[in-house]
């Protein structure tokens, strides 16, 4: 049993020997063979490619594909097609892009005149063997191609960035604004930028020098300088925009107008909110209140004080020194400007009457009676002008009347100051700057104001009278006087009450308005007449108490004009107007 199992062992395992050994050999056979049909193939290859005139496929010269071309066919290809290549330019840091050509860096068809044909006699010096494994390297895509690049013409790269400078270079947006009727348009401040035009030339000639083998697609780098914007932020636009509106208007110390200014308000807080979402450069729309000015420094300079708006003129009597003190104030108050919602006050502009600024005792009334006081008479000059700004339609904004009623103006139409006491104020409510100009001359006093009359408005003043105060005749004992004499002490004046009335006329002369002005009480003075003591019974006497009181006489008073129409009186409740006050007791000029 031993010896058989030995046996069958042994022939089993000689049979695997024999049949692995045929196997072997079948294997290199199979592998020959094929190694056979490889050599075979690639000859052939070899053969095939060494028989060509044309390029292989899939073959690129400076990125253009000539494969399957013949050398003519692949040179007008590469001329046609080599100069429209795109380099792209790219700036990371701002996301800008830009492309140029081939043609770009300076280069001509006939830099590349030969290529095809120097490349086929590449192609054509290989050996037998190495045509192939090109061949087949060109099929595959393993193998790009020839790449000749030559020099570029500087001129011309220079002429390319500059105007890619040109281009992608941006000048800094300042922040600014405009206005519309409701908004203020706020533009966001973006930073210029230049190009930094030699380092994209150096990045240019070394992408060429580098040996790149097609330049189509190539990402050359550039970068920029960066030009800081002047940033204006929203409440540095309220600063300048907000306020109050206000007309061009007139700087009598340097003689020139000054610019107007519009009124603005906004926001702040909501508006710099929404620059600050705003992008770079773009423009915010922000809600407002505009009001604009009626009259600009380019509209004024052709109409300024160029119409007389009113005036008046009255006859100065008295002393000499009543009519130095009058000329004197009228001197103070002539070349006098105001703006538009500028208030005039009489006091303010003359000054404090003293003799050290040339003014000299003249008659006024204190506590009733006539006396000699510095600057007496100037009232008249406030009169004057008074009656001016009303045949001027100005608003008249502080007025009083006399206690007693003047001779020299109409009645109603006079206007009463005092150092420290009433003044005579008016505010000039037209869109022009105007001018109160004086003269004094033959004992006349002339009060004009100038402006500028857009609308052809007259104004004629009215006035009426509403009642009379008689005086009365009053005896004082005078001890120094001789016995049985008199002596008039105090002048009278009869009282009286008066309304004025303004008219106003369009430019056609057409009545416009009628419209109660002011009213003015002027006090009665009675006549003081002072007496002697009685005569003795030696001496016949005149019995007082037989006298005669002479008859009062009053002043004139100026004539009533006819008004153009009746005014409608105020209810006797109603507040005039402008304020009605009856002085104290104390010294008035």
């Amino acid at each position: 049993m031993e010896v058989n199992t030995n046996e069958a062992a042994v022939q089993k395992t000689g049979g695997a020997r024999l049949k692995k050994s045929g196997g072997g050999k079948t294997a290199l056979i199979v592998t020959g063979v094929l190694l056979a049909a490889v050599i075979a193939a690639y000859v052939g290859l070899c053969a095939y490619a060494n028989s060509l005139d044309t390029f292989a496929p899939n073959r690129h010269i400076n990125g253009i594909d000539v494969g399957g071309l013949t050398v003519s066919e692949a040179q007008e290809k590469l001329e046609t097609e080599l100069l429209a290549q795109e380099i792209t330019l790219t700036d990371e840091e701002t996301g800008t892009t830009a492309a140029i050509t081939v043609a770009d860096l300076g280069y001509k068809a006939e830099d590349f005149a030969g290529d095809a044909q120097f490349w086929m006699d590449t192609e054509q010096q290989r050996s037998f063997l190495g045509k192939g494994w090109a061949y087949l390297a060109y099929v595959t895509g393993r193998w790009p191609g020839g790449a000749n690049w030559p020099d570029m013409d500087r001129e011309t790269l220079d002429e390319t960035v500059a105007g890619l400078s040109g281009e992608l270079s941006q000048e800094p947006v300042d922040g600014s604004y405009e206005l519309t009727d409701d908004a203020v348009l706020i533009a966001k401040a973006r930073d210029g930028r230049t190009l930094n035009d030699a380092a994209l030339k150096t990045a240019l000639l070394n992408v060429v020098s580098d040996g790149t083998y097609s330049l189509e697609g190539c990402q050359v780098p550039f970068s920029f300088t960066t030009i800081p914007a002047q940033v204006l932020t929203a409440q540095e636009v309220y600063d300048e925009i907000a306020g109050e509106m206000k007309n061009a208007g007139y700087d009598a110390a340097t003689d020139s107008i000054t610019p107007e200014q519009l009124g603005a308000d906004f926001d702040v807080p909501a508006a710099q909110k929404a620059l600050d979402a705003a992008e770079a450069g773009s423009t915010v729309e922000i809600d407002a209140t505009i009001e604009y000015p009626r009259v600009t420094a380019e509209k004024l300079k052709d109409v300024l004080f160029r119409d007389v708006l009113g005036e008046c003129r009255t006859h100065v009597k008295g002393t000499a020194a009543r009519k130095s003190n009058v000329k004197l104030s009228a001197s103070a108050i002539n070349g006098y400007v105001m703006n538009t919602g500028d208030v005039f006050s009489y006091n303010e502009v003359v000054g404090q009457r003293t003799a050290a600024r040339g003014y000299q005792p003249a008659p006024a009334y204190v506590k009733g009676e006539t006396v000699d006081e510095i600057g007496g008479g100037i009232c008249q000059t406030s009169s004057t002008l008074y009656l001016a700004c009303l045949r001027s339609n100005l608003e008249i904004t502080e007025r009083h009347a006399h206690r007693y009623i003047p001779t020299y103006i109409p009645a109603g139409m006079d206007a009463t100051v005092s150092w420290g006491g009433p003044d005579y104020k008016f505010t000039n409510d037209t869109d022009y700057p105007i001018k109160i100009v004086t003269e004094y001359k033959n004992d006349y006093l002339t009060v004009k104001l100038l402006g500028t009359n857009v609308t052809g408005v007259t104004a004629k003043m009215t006035n009426e009278q509403l009642s009379t105060t008689p005086f009365q005749v009053v005896y004082e004992d005078d001890p120094t006087l001789a016995p049985g004499t008199e002596q008039v002490k105090t002048t009278p004046y009869t009282g009286s009450k008066w309304r004025t009335y303004r008219h106003l006329y369009d430019a056609n002369g057409k009545l416009i308005s009628s419209a109660y002005e002011d009213t003015s009480d002027y006090k009665a003075r009675n006549k003081v007449i002072l007496k002697g003591p009685a005569i003795t019974p030696e001496v016949p006497a005149v019995n007082p108490g037989e006298q005669v009181p002479v008859t009062p006489t009053t002043p004139e008073t100026p004539t009533t004009p006819t008004t153009p129409e009746t005014p409608v009186e105020p209810p006797a409740e109603e507040t005039p107007e402008a304020p009605i006050v009856v002085l104290p007791e104390e010294p008035t000029e």
